[in-house]
């Protein structure tokens, strides 16, 4: 090989490797926009997770509110409840209690009636009103009485204190006398009556 080729050849390569980094270096900066891209893509996708983050804690901070909130009313409500329930346990009989005091106005006056009356039969009338009055208070609020005597004995509505031969078959197992008047309140039984039943 001559010098010259000698000299040639080494120019090729020397040209070689220079296109070679050359070309590397092309695709570098080819790759480098690339590169630029994505890590501007990362930037709006942690902008984005930041956001969405922002707005999730607000929604938990909202929820949370509204929770303690119905909370805090919800326990306001149950104090009152039962601050409601225990006034109407004391006062519940008031409406009733102040319905009867006319009753016990006339029972008041027909005392000092008895005291200065000799008439018996105006006492007597007086005493009759009174119950009358008091009779139609109870029916009012409900209270009725328990029919007992003559009926057939049930044991949902009497209580039998005794028994009695019966006088004839028809009265077995029928009351034949009532010792304590039993009271229905509406159709709740709130005295039974004391009976005498027949056997």
């Amino acid at each position: 090989m001559t010098s010259n080729e000698n000299k040639e050849e080494q120019k090729n390569a020397e040209a070689q490797v220079e296109n070679t980094q050359q070309g590397d270096q092309s695709a570098e900066e080819l790759e480098l926009p690339e590169n630029t891209q994505t890590v501007e893509d990362a930037e709006v996708a942690q902008d984005d997770s930041e956001t969405k983050y922002a707005e999730l804690e607000k929604k938990y901070e909202t929820l949370r509110n509204d929770y303690l909130r119905l909370m805090a009313e919800f326990d306001n409500y149950r104090k009152r409840t039962l601050k409601e329930k225990a006034e109407l346990l004391k006062s519940g009989g008031e409406d009733c209690l102040k319905k009867i005091l006319p009753v016990v106005d006339d029972f008041e006056r027909a005392k000092g009636a008895l005291e200065a009356s000799n008439d018996i039969n105006a006492v007597k009338e007086g005493i009759d009103l009174i119950y009358d009055k008091f009779r139609n208070y109870l029916d009012n609020n409900g209270v009725s009485e328990i029919p007992a005597v003559g009926e057939d004995f049930n044991d949902e509505l009497h209580e039998a204190i005794t028994t009695f031969p019966a006088q004839t078959p028809e009265q077995k197992g029928k009351v034949i006398d009532c010792m304590t008047k039993g009271y229905k309140l509406n159709d709740k039984v709130i005295r039974y009556s004391k009976v005498v039943v027949g056997e």
